[in-house]
């Protein structure tokens, strides 16, 4: 049987909802999702086959201005995923804005060879008025609600259309290429976006530094970088309050992933400025164009 594979690369504004659509698809809980802005820092890989297609869907960081090292890593891999794309799914948040021109949203440095499909996401809470108006800015566009789901077979339908005759990349069991380590650190972060406001999570890095499979329960120590010390005390929080409830909540989501008891051992320590230092950012696993790095 003839089969098709290609590399489906999700872009568009923060919070325009890549990482819910992302899971939809693939049917598994892989990238985090948060109310809050710019929760995705580095592509999730999310793999969906059937007998006859194998679609590797690339979620990336919010296309924005970046201010600051962190921002610059967070470009950098939206990039490489558009460089890597057979198609392109660009989302928008069909409540708030409107299309606009991919290579200045995303400071690209050519138009994105693949072909790209405006998605309009929340389709649920549209009116018929500014759907109206968005279907005349662009009238071939895709219509989802990645929340509940609608609209999310016929986008697919329309993606394995576009994608190349290829062999499967990877084995037809596969949800993902990323190792388990990477998604014990991302439902950490999570966690720490929901039980932290203000500006305390965004500061905040997630490190593993031990993950002792061998062990039962299994054994994971991780660090949670903050930016400076003065940020420790409110992680802590009194009495060691605020780290206990975070590691709880952090590791009923890990369990299930892991499929085993976990005894989570979490660690808080300052790596100074470690959004705007290079140096810092290489350690936590970050990459950054070439000419930017040093």
């Amino acid at each position: 049987m003839d089969t098709k594979a290609g590399f489906v690369t999700l872009v568009g504004r923060p919070n325009a909802g890549k990482s819910t659509l992302l899971n939809r698809l693939v049917g598994e809980r892989l990238a985090i999702v948060s109310a809050k802005p710019q929760s995705t820092r580095e592509r999730v890989v999310g793999i969906l086959s059937d007998a006859s297609s194998q679609l590797i869907f690339l979620d990336t960081p919010g296309l924005l201005e970046p201010r600051y090292a962190l921002h610059k890593a967070m470009l950098h891999s939206a990039h490489q995923a558009i460089a890597d794309a057979d198609v392109i799914l660009y989302l928008v948040d069909a409540t708030r804005d409107k299309p606009e021109d991919l290579v200045v949203l995303g400071s690209l440095p050519a138009a994105p060879s693949a072909p790209v499909i405006v998605v309009y996401n929340k389709l649920d809470e549209v009116s018929a008025a500014r759907r109206a108006e968005l279907e005349a800015l662009a009238p071939d566009a895709s219509w989802i609600s990645a929340a509940t789901g609608e609209g999310c077979e016929a986008l697919l339908a329309r993606v394995r259309e576009r994608l190349p005759a290829h062999p499967f990349f990877y084995d037809a069991d596969d949800v993902s290429t990323q190792q388990m380590r990477f998604f014990v650190a991302e439902f950490l972060r999570e966690t720490v976006l929901e039980q932290l406001d203000d500006e305390v999570p965004y500061g905040i890095a997630v490190g593993i530094e031990e993950f002792r499979e061998a062990e039962d329960p299994v054994y994971i120590r991780a660090f949670l970088y903050v930016e400076r010390e003065s940020q420790k005390g409110i992680v802590v929080g009194a009495g060691g309050s605020r780290i206990k409830a975070i590691g709880q909540a952090a590791r009923a989501r890990i369990e299930p992933l892991v499929g085993r008891r976990v005894f989570l051992d979490l660690r808080v320590k300052e790596l100074k400025n470690w959004r705007k230092d290079v140096h810092a950012l290489a350690r936590l696993g970050y990459r950054l164009p070439e000419d930017q790095s040093t």
